[in-house]
């Protein structure tokens, strides 16, 4: 028989938990036409072992586009010819990217590409940027779920060096 004290730490216990996993994520936003293909991608039957979630879709597409040396400039070659084009009123849908990939948009967010006299972008313009070169490649899909399996990894072999670590 659990009295409600042990149903209380039970819940204590699991808290710090769930609390641990919102810190390796971090909000972003993804415009429309973005969000469409990523959703097209977790909705897909390749999907499947792991089924992977939205931060790691977002994810892998970031991580693909800084696998090109050049990945700030064919960032914000987009984000100035095509993505400023767009309605700026259009639709973003809230998701999550891992904090590896964040951190790195982060870096093109406050680089001097960003500030003045260039046009000033957010972090839901550089995640929707990354989504955006990706997607259009022949073979998206597979490179997208092969990142996303790679990305796992290296957040594993990272929390494994942690703990040995600490």
């Amino acid at each position: 028989m659990h009295s409600t004290t042990t149903a209380s730490r039970e819940c204590a216990l699991a808290r710090p938990v769930e609390a641990k996993r919102q810190e390796d994520t971090i909000d972003t936003y993804v415009w429309t036409d973005e969000y469409d293909f990523l959703r097209s991608l977790y909705d897909s039957a390749d999907n499947t072992s792991p089924k992977f979630r939205f931060p790691d879709l977002i994810s892998a597409c970031v991580a693909l586009v800084f696998r090109d040396d050049n990945a700030a400039e064919l960032i914000f070659d987009y984000l100035r010819s095509e993505l400023v084009l767009r309605n700026p009123d259009t639709t973003r849908r809230r998701e999550a990217m891992w904090k590896a990939q964040y951190n790195l948009l982060l870096g093109l967010q406050r680089s001097r590409a960003n500030q003045h006299p260039y046009p000033h972008f957010q972090l839901d313009q550089f995640t929707t940027a990354c989504v955006a070169l990706v997607r259009f490649a022949s073979d998206a899909q597979r490179r997208i779920f092969d990142q996303a399996r790679k990305n796992t990894a290296e957040r594993a072999g990272r929390k494994e060096s942690m703990r040995a670590a600490g």
